[in-house]
């Protein structure tokens, strides 16, 4: 239906499918929506309802589910604050239906008037169907790439990456090896490797985002993890998300900022350590996201 949409509301028939009654029902829906009378914001929000039908009714695995707007406008609103560029490479390694990249993108031409050229990796060619849905339909020229996110990448460095990065085993060992985050013995942890393979990919000076567990720097690989941060990057932030977004507290998740080492980056002199309170309390989120705007004055170089 994305397709047909994309078609100016043309139904799409293969093998008789839809149907002649299908097909009329679907025409006259497609009349009654004016896409060019709605913003980018609006149709995304349109389409993740759409999506998380699917999720809910389909079952999706856990990382392959979108991420959620409150989060997304977070991972937004900190790439706001470090980014000043009039333009920008963006890069979403772990792209899925592009839910994400798209918050980003909408709110940083809205905040920062940034032209953003933006590039999504997935190895899910389903999901990439639907990500060039979702950046289509908002008018986004979104390169989408369908391969391994850890196979050598073809797009131009980033300035900034963003990720929600799936939690788990990388099953390809041998393949894993040539990053200096794979473990020692067994499988590596996929996030651990694509958050080397995300910084390989930034300019000097870049900036990435991403979603990780919160026990990151707890696991039994952490010790491999964090040399090689102090090698090639600044860890400038770890910011954990309120409990009441997860289900179970195995899943809980926060925001990591790093920049990638050269350029004008240097190491903030205090890193960006916190708990977002709980999003009901928007007194307590303002004076949260106050510290933030007060530590990218006092620590972060334009």
């Amino acid at each position: 239906m994305g397709d047909d949409l994309i078609d100016g509301g043309q139904v799409r028939v293969e093998n008789g499918r839809p149907d002649t009654e299908a097909v009329e029902k679907l025409t006259a829906l497609y009349r009654q929506i004016k896409l060019n009378q709605l913003d980018e914001e609006t149709i995304r929000c349109g389409l993740q309802l759409v999506l998380l039908k699917d999720v809910e009714t389909d079952a999706i695995d856990a990382n392959h589910q979108l991420t959620p707007d409150t989060i997304g406008f977070l991972v937004a609103y900190l790439a706001s604050r470090v980014i000043h560029r009039d333009q920008l490479n963006l890069l979403d390694l772990t792209v899925g239906t592009g839910n994400l990249l798209t918050t980003v993108i909408n709110q940083l031409a809205e905040s920062n008037s940034v032209k953003i050229n933006s590039f999504g990796v997935d190895n899910d060619d389903s999901m990439l169907a639907a990500a060039n849905v979702v950046g289509t339909l908002q008018k986004h020229d979104i390169q989408l790439f369908h391969q391994d996110a850890l196979d050598p990448l073809v797009m131009p460095k980033a300035d900034l990456v963003v990720s929600d990065l799936p939690v788990g085993y990388y099953p390809l060992d041998e393949h894993a090896k040539q990053f200096k985050t794979a473990a020692q013995s067994g499988h590596s942890y996929v996030h651990h490797l694509l958050l080397e393979q995300a910084v390989n990919q930034l300019t000097p000076g870049g900036w990435g985002i991403f979603l990780v567990p919160s026990e990151l720097f707890t696991s039994v690989e952490a010790k491999g993890l964090v040399e090689w941060i102090q090698t090639e990057a600044h860890l400038q932030g770890l910011l954990n998300l309120p409990t009441e977004l997860f289900i179970n507290k195995a899943a809980r998740k926060a925001i990591l900022m790093l920049q990638k080492k050269g350029g004008n980056a240097k190491q903030a002199g205090q890193v960006l350590l916190g708990e977002f309170p709980s999003f009901k309390d928007s007194n307590a989120v303002r004076q949260f996201t106050n510290q933030i705007d007060n530590w990218v004055a006092a620590n972060i170089q334009k």
